[in-house]
């Protein structure tokens, strides 16, 4: 359900959530952390704020605020993702082409490319930026051998850091760091900011919902695509009688082999977001992920078991952490819908 990285830094504007946050770090810009850390949730534009920042450190003529020019031939270079200063660690492999496949994880190797980099002059003579997202996509080997550099690193090299689950980085990483959390926007501020970024038909408030108030993980859902498998599913799931597991994976065995994986990453992640808001109504709340469904949610939720319920969304926990491993997607979906079908085979158990 996420978007592939771009190799060029994204052309949107900061967002407005961003702007006081950045404004407050660029103010010091004299005594920029020679690594830092950048956390919060998947969707606040984590990335996009450290391609920001990179922008700064590179920039030629920087404005009095600190903010990067945006005219320069480094900042020219930067937008066009080829930047000979600048070097991006990311979980994903490139072909002669460009285009992007995502991988397990951030490997030594990668990591021995971006310590090598930093050894080099700058060809700029302004400043070197490695950035590395997520962080926690480095295995442990990855890992280990980033430390001395972030401890120690060349002068006028700068590291970022983005990280999802820093809870997941090892604590010789985070303590080299400073931290800085990812502002959280307001539902109308992201609301905003998505009705300015063409999606389409689908209304920002909805998809904002789908995406747990993250707004550029609903840029990312906003497609037209992603939202006709969202009803198809959705639909399907309101009527558990009637709900076909071999149809549904039927259905994705039909999508080209190279969109398998991620056709069923977006099913199992509707499943979740669906069981979420089924426990929610259950509990006399309002669904928080699919407020156009909550007619079909209430029919459902007083038929529900609500242990099995529980148990059923840690599986499909589980089953989301193994997603990038080799499997079978039909099989996968058809196990997941069997036993989403089992759960109103039986009464409500509280």
């Amino acid at each position: 359900m996420s978007e592939l990285p771009s190799r060029a830094a994204s052309s949107q504007l900061l967002p407005t959530w961003q702007r006081a946050i950045v404004e407050s770090a660029l103010a010091h810009r004299e005594r920029w952390p020679h690594a830092l850390l950048i956390t919060g949730r998947r969707g606040l534009g984590k990335r996009l704020l450290a391609l920001h920042f990179a922008r700064a450190l590179l920039c030629e003529s920087p404005l009095e605020s600190g903010e990067a020019c945006g005219v320069c031939l480094s900042c020219g270079y930067v937008g066009q993702g080829t930047h000979p200063d600048l070097q991006l660690i990311e979980p994903v492999t490139y072909d002669d082409e460009g285009n992007a496949t995502p991988v397990d994880s951030i490997n030594v190797e990668r990591v021995r490319e971006l310590i090598a980099f930093t050894q080099l002059s700058p060809h700029r003579q302004r400043a070197k930026v490695g950035l590395i997202a997520p962080a926690e996509a480095m295995n442990g080997a990855a890992a280990n051998a980033l430390l001395k550099t972030l401890e120690e690193p060349p002068p006028g090299t700068f590291l970022l850091l983005v990280s999802h689950h820093p809870e997941r980085l090892a604590a010789t990483i985070v303590s080299r760091c400073q931290r800085l959390p990812a502002p959280e926007p307001d539902r109308a501020a992201a609301a905003a900011w998505l009705a300015q970024n063409s999606i389409g038909d689908v209304e920002p408030g909805l998809v904002l919902a789908q995406a747990g108030g993250a707004p550029l993980f609903a840029l990312a859902l906003a497609g037209a695509d992603i939202q006709r498998e969202r009803d198809h599913l959705l639909g399907q799931l309101a009527q558990p009688e009637r709900l076909s597991p071999l149809a549904f994976g039927a259905r994705l065995d039909s999508a080209p082999k190279d969109e398998r994986k991620a056709q069923l990453a977006n099913a199992v992640y509707w499943l979740l977001v669906w069981t979420a808001d089924l426990a929610s109504v259950a509990a006399g709340a309002a669904p928080s992920f699919n407020p156009d469904r909550v007619d079909a949610l209430k029919r459902l939720a007083g038929r529900v078991a609500l242990v099995p319920l529980f148990r059923y969304y840690r599986m499909l926990l589980q089953q989301r952490a193994l997603l990038s491993h080799p499997l079978q997607p039909r099989w996968v979906a058809e196990s997941l819908l069997i036993e989403y079908r089992k759960l109103f085979a039986r009464g409500r158990v509280n």
